[in-house]
């Protein structure tokens, strides 16, 4: 099997981190990736805003937990009334996808570049985890000052983020995959 398929195989949500921080050529080869996943007219529409500082993690962390107690969805309220629970695992190095409004298709673009962040991120040994929950921090009322105090751009959204960090334990077997999701067509 190619290493391309091998790394999309093997790539599991990584959700336990060791505290110390990625090396800055892996962090570059994963934007790289990022920055060439396809987008509607090409417009590579994405922004990445990299966070290594702890504090603001931490700050972000425990505002989602603020917003997820009063969102209407029983799931979000008892991981946000959890103690122990941690919005981004405590990596060490967060990266928020955003999309600029002004694009053809921003929320799909920012898909494709994260997805490609995590394979190269896997394909490097490096643990990653798709944060959808990333949007109700952005969605709040604390959007504005999160956008300010991250340098996002003025016409961009932030859609998910994506946690990165050497893996505490490797992943476990790959789940059977569903067969039977394709119709054909001759």
């Amino acid at each position: 099997m190619n290493e391309t398929l091998k790394s999309i195989q093997n790539r599991r949500s990584c959700r336990e981190y060791l505290t110390a921080q990625i090396k800055d050529e892996e962090l570059k080869t994963i934007l790289q990736a990022g920055f060439y996943a396809p987008s509607a007219h090409n417009e590579q529409s994405w922004h990445f805003t990299v966070i290594q500082n702890q504090d603001i993690i931490n700050k972000l962390n425990n505002d989602f937990k603020e917003i997820g107690k009063k969102v209407d969805d029983s799931f979000i309220q008892q991981i946000s009334n959890n103690e122990k629970f941690h919005v981004f695992y405590h990596a060490p190095t967060v990266i928020i996808v955003s999309g600029d409004q002004k694009s053809m298709l921003p929320q799909v673009d920012c898909a494709a570049a994260t997805e490609n962040m995590l394979i190269a991120a896997e394909s490097l040994g490096v643990g990653s985890c798709w944060i959808g929950l990333a949007y109700w921090i952005f969605s709040s009322d604390k959007a504005a000052d999160y956008k300010k105090e991250l340098d996002i751009p003025e016409d961009f959204t932030p859609y998910q983020a994506v946690t990165l960090g050497y893996k505490k334990l490797e992943a476990t077997k790959t789940p059977e995959r569903k067969q039977d999701k394709v119709n054909y067509i001759r």
